[in-house]
């Protein structure tokens, strides 16, 4: 029998520990929260993040770190990314040599700059064999509520990434291979930062021309960091990439989407994420990636206004018309 521990109980959390619940699979969900464990053993049911989903038997929500991690053939890690590092700690006594570790955060850890399954490395599994990344255009009610989508499962050792492929796959989720965990886990995080940029678009009612050149452009500026850092560039062809780029900036289900709308509306960035339980992790990893583009002396505008619109309080419209009166480029310039 498989067993599973999904450390992180927010939306995509429980999205993916319903999933493999449903499968038959004993699967452990960690909340640090003891009230909140106990409210979710109790109600069978995620009412803050998923409410009305209720939970299978095989879902058992805890608060006890070793009773979610311990002899588990596979662990979940879905905790925001500025909290990976003392989580990853907390769990390190507890984790099995024969464990395979799953990255399904999306997000670089200001400071360092390392991608999410670089800091699994460094905290738990210095042989990088057994850890993977999933990502993919997975927005959390939908996928919970059984509608249709696909996966990537990016891991250095291709019988990683095919256990994980079987582990996750559903009739509803189909999950795809990959060895490029770098691409993957870039194309990940940096459409977040897209993604704000795309929801202010909406907000600011400029249309779907200004958003479908937005969204492109974005694209093309995700493809020139990941490229610069190692990344396979037909990698943000595919699901990490475009998949999950027109996923968030196109649904008001995304939670960085409504912040750039938000945004527009005036509102500032306190303000926004005083207001609301989610993280937005567009907004740290807009932060990182102006600091992995100046270490590989890329070029990224649209990180470099939202930045100001971010962090200085920018008007908006005169982020998107900064952009429109650059320098005339070449359309591939910096990717091919």
């Amino acid at each position: 029998m498989v067993s599973v521990g999904v450390i992180g109980s927010g939306a995509w959390g429980t999205t993916l520990a319903l999933l493999l619940a449903k499968k038959g699979i004993a699967t452990t969900l960690w909340e640090h929260r003891p009230e909140r464990a106990v409210e979710m053993r109790k109600s069978r049911e995620n009412r803050v993040f998923l409410p009305g989903i209720a939970f299978p038997d095989a879902l058992q929500p805890t608060a006890d770190i070793e009773e979610a991690v311990s002899q588990k053939d596979f662990l979940v890690l879905v905790t925001p990314s500025q909290r990976m590092r003392e989580n990853l700690r907390l769990i390190a006594p507890h984790v099995a040599p024969q464990t395979i570790l799953i990255n399904a955060t999306k997000g670089i850890e200001i400071g360092t700059l390392k991608r999410m399954s670089e800091i699994i490395m460094e905290e738990l599994a210095p042989n990088q064999v057994r850890v993977a990344a999933l990502s993919g255009p997975n927005l959390a009610p939908e996928v919970a509520a059984g509608k249709p989508t696909a996966a990537v499962a990016a891991a250095h050792n291709h019988d990683i990434a095919v256990q994980v492929r079987n582990l996750l796959t559903t009739s509803s989720f189909r999950v795809y291979t990959s060895h490029d965990v770098t691409g993957v886990e870039l194309g990940g995080a940096l459409k977040n930062i897209i993604a704000i940029g795309a929801g202010m678009n909406d907000g600011l009612g400029y249309g779907e021309n200004a958003k479908a050149a937005f969204m492109t452009r974005g694209l093309a500026e995700i493809s020139r960091l990941g490229i610069a850092a190692g990344a396979n560039p037909l990698t943000f062809a595919g699901l990490a990439g475009i998949g999950d780029l027109i996923a968030t900036c196109a649904s008001p289900l995304s939670r960085n989407q409504r912040l750039g709308q938000r945004l527009a509306a005036g509102e500032k960035l306190n303000e926004i994420q005083q207001s609301t339980h989610s993280v937005a992790e567009g907004v740290f990893t807009t932060r990182a990636a102006l600091q992995l583009a100046e270490r590989y002396s890329v070029e990224m505008p649209i990180a470099s206004q939202l930045s100001l619109v971010l962090f200085e309080g920018h008007d908006p419209h005169k982020a998107v018309l900064e952009l429109m009166m650059r320098d005339p480029k070449g359309e591939l310039e910096g990717i091919v």
